[in-house]
């Protein structure tokens, strides 16, 4: 069955202070191969973009079973399954030498990028376009609902800049990841690596917006959201090794 699969060198600038993957990074290279994939089975940018139509992530989440780090080379598998409703869903496999590290999935979502509406499939894609789509799922995750979190104090804000926009004049979904992890010190993540993350984006922030970054920890995760003037944007629940 069909997949996208391409090979990425990790190096010095895709890493943190512990040489592991930065959760940016990584989700950079997940969405590379996305767009590659769609390039190979017609709805790319170039295909779609002259419609005013375009993909952007509703929902990330990726699991490990060991870290990626400096000088790994990274294999990612990635294949479109058939969308529900107006969600269009994406699996991922993460290999190292042939060995699979990790495992992931995506929801996206097809918009009109002049009104950000939301479009259902047939806006584009003819009858039977799914037909020969790959079935096989890389992970069985279902639980995207994150819960709100309360009585959380913040940790710190974030004055949104050009250099976090993409060409949707929106912040790109892979510079959440850092907002995110920024709630946490250099000293907690010492000795430790994402063990699986999954991220939440509710609504598009935009220049000169500051969001505000609150966590609360549970046992043996944590869940991190930022909010601009109180209303919820983007939502993280992470879990170390």
């Amino acid at each position: 069955m069909y997949r996208n699969k391409k090979i990425y060198e990790i190096k010095y600038t895709d890493v943190d202070a512990y040489d592991n993957i930065k959760l940016s990074s990584l989700l950079s290279f997940a969405e590379e191969s996305s767009c590659l994939s769609a390039d190979e089975l017609g709805f790319g940018y170039k295909d779609v973009h002259h419609l005013n139509i375009g993909f952007v992530i509703a929902n990330w989440y990726f699991e490990f079973s060991q870290p990626v780090k400096i000088g790994h080379n990274l294999e990612i598998h990635t294949w479109p399954l058939r969308p529900r409703f107006s969600i269009f869903f994406r699996d991922y496999e993460l290999f190292i030498d042939g060995k699979k590290v990790g495992v992931g999935t995506a929801r996206w979502c097809m918009i009109n990028i002049k009104t950000f509406e939301t479009l259902p499939p047939h806006a584009f894609f003819g009858e039977g376009a799914f037909d020969g789509y790959n079935t096989e799922r890389s992970v069985d995750f279902k639980n995207w609902k994150i819960p709100q979190i309360d009585n959380a104090e913040p940790v710190y804000s974030k004055l949104v800049k050009y250099s976090d926009y993409d060409h949707y004049f929106h912040v790109n979904n892979t510079k959440y990841a850092d907002f995110l992890m920024d709630v946490f010190s250099v000293d907690e993540l010492s000795e430790k690596f994402v063990k699986s993350f999954q991220i939440t984006y509710v609504k598009q922030c935009k220049y000169g917006e500051t969001l505000g970054f609150y966590r609360k920890d549970f046992d043996g995760y944590s869940i991190v959201e930022g909010r601009v003037d109180g209303e919820l944007r983007v939502q993280m629940r992470v879990e170390f090794n």
